[in-house]
């Protein structure tokens, strides 16, 4: 399959074949309008303690996220009775919830819609309470949100510091003026009046809904997974549930656990790339359109192919060992196997992209023996970049760095990359270990 032209991620895209007005469970991912900071709450507690403790990582609510927190486990399902709220948490500044829609999408008026009009309802009905709450116009006639329902209502199943719902105690009552910092607002800077917005702090507009001039709570759109298989759901309900620690550890660790863009450069340039690749490859797979696409994705610094990098940058000052499994060698395997654990016993990094079987076996080893290693990921690093929960850890305790030298770019789950595509990040390892991947065959000194 050819490797597609790169793509803007975004939060509006969505599965093409998939009918949303239908039975599912859906992860959905709500980020707060920009500018707003972090309104909804902040994260509180210790690494050492265990999730679900009253020690351990977990958000604290201001009145604005304890509001949302309402709509989500009251209006929606009152709303519609086939959707059930899984699991959720309401971070800083976004909301995770893991949805179940158990029929057809129907709403409180007996008239068929679909998840798109659930979510906005959530958000138009958050917009209405913060607006009652942050002070702003509501038109004449139109509520100011869902009437504030306790929050121990038996709707809910549990008071809300309840341990099982992983929610800490309320927040004082609502009704704080704007700009409050008990509400987690915007505040500090004197308001400057702009023509047709709302007040804009040191000379910038803020956003605002339209001629109203109310600025809305969330970001326009959201983005969704499908949860399809019961691993996936798994995976899913694991992600949304360590998000307070995860963000916790980012910040305790933030050198080692944020993205570095090109902040590595190899000696290769890309032109030295295409002859690898033309040495390497079959005339059928490095076609010049195929050389193209791949020239079009790496990232470039001084003419030379650059890396960005995730964790333990550290381990590029170590003796750098690349880790790559050819056919020609299979029955050298045990043999390449042993070399490379003993290499990493004499405090060697070995680096490796990890696609042939041989290599995923003999990296998983190296981890297993609690030996540091680099990754080459087949991807680069978006935006909001969030490896998985395990090589967060990694990369925490020092053991992990993750590199790219690819723009990122979407990719459907089906999408493969492409055989001159896998041997172009064979030939990144070696650039950064400079040295070939046969040092194997060569007995240790």
């Amino acid at each position: 399959m050819k490797i597609q032209l790169p793509t803007n991620h975004n939060m509006q895209r969505r599965m093409a074949t998939h009918n949303y007005a239908l039975p599912g469970i859906y992860h959905i991912t709500l980020h707060v309008a920009e500018g707003m900071g972090q309104p909804l709450g902040q994260i509180q507690g210790s690494l050492e303690q265990p999730d679900g403790s009253q020690d351990g990582p977990h958000v604290v609510l201001t009145p604005v996220g304890n509001m949302v927190r309402e709509e989500l486990l009251t209006s929606m399902t009152a709303h519609y009775r086939m959707i059930k709220v899984d699991t959720f948490v309401i971070m800083p500044e976004h909301l995770h919830v893991l949805i179940q829609v158990t029929a057809p999408i129907v709403s409180s008026n007996g008239r068929p819609t679909h998840l798109g009009q659930v979510i906005a309802g959530f958000k138009k009905g958050c917009n209405r309470r913060y607006w009652a709450l942050t002070g702003q116009a509501i038109p004449t006639g139109e509520p100011p949100g869902t009437p504030i329902a306790p929050l121990a209502s038996p709707a809910l199943g549990a008071p809300a510091s309840s341990p099982a719902l992983g929610l800490p105690a309320p927040s004082p009552a609502l009704g704080l003026p704007s700009g409050s910092p008990a509400l987690g607002l915007p505040g500090g800077s004197p308001a400057v009046r702009v023509p047709g917005g709302l007040p804009a702090r040191n000379g910038k507009r803020v956003p605002s809904n339209g001629s109203t001039g109310r600025r809305p709570l969330f970001a326009y759109g959201y983005c969704d997974v499908h949860a399809i298989t019961p691993e996936q759901l798994s995976t899913q309900r694991s992600y949304i549930k360590g998000n307070p620690r995860s963000r916790l550890l980012r910040s305790s660790q933030r050198t080692t656990l944020t993205t570095c863009r090109t902040g590595y450069v190899t000696a290769l340039t890309p032109s030295a790339l295409g002859g690898f690749l033309q040495r390497e490859c079959l005339p059928k797979h490095a076609t010049p359109e195929a050389l193209s696409a791949i020239h079009s994705r790496l990232l470039l610094a001084d003419g030379n192919i650059a890396l960005d990098t995730y964790g333990n940058r550290q381990l590029l000052n170590s003796r750098l060992l690349p880790v790559v499994c050819h056919r020609k060698d299979k029955y050298r395997f045990n043999e390449q196997k042993t070399r490379c654990l003993e290499a990493a016993a004499r405090g060697a990094v070995l680096v490796s992209p990890r696609i042939a079987s041989g290599e995923q076996e003999i990296m998983n080893e190296i981890v297993n023996h609690g030996f540091p290693v680099i990754l080459i990921a087949d991807n680069g690093f978006p935006e909001r970049y969030h490896p998985s929960a395990v090589r967060i850890d990694q990369c925490a305790a020092g053991q992990l760095l993750l590199v790219t030298s690819w723009q990122y770019q979407y990719r459907g789950k089906n999408e493969q990359v492409t055989i001159p595509f896998c041997k172009a990040m064979n030939c990144v390892a070696q650039a950064v270990c400079r040295l070939k991947d046969d040092w194997w065959k060569v007995p240790l000194q």
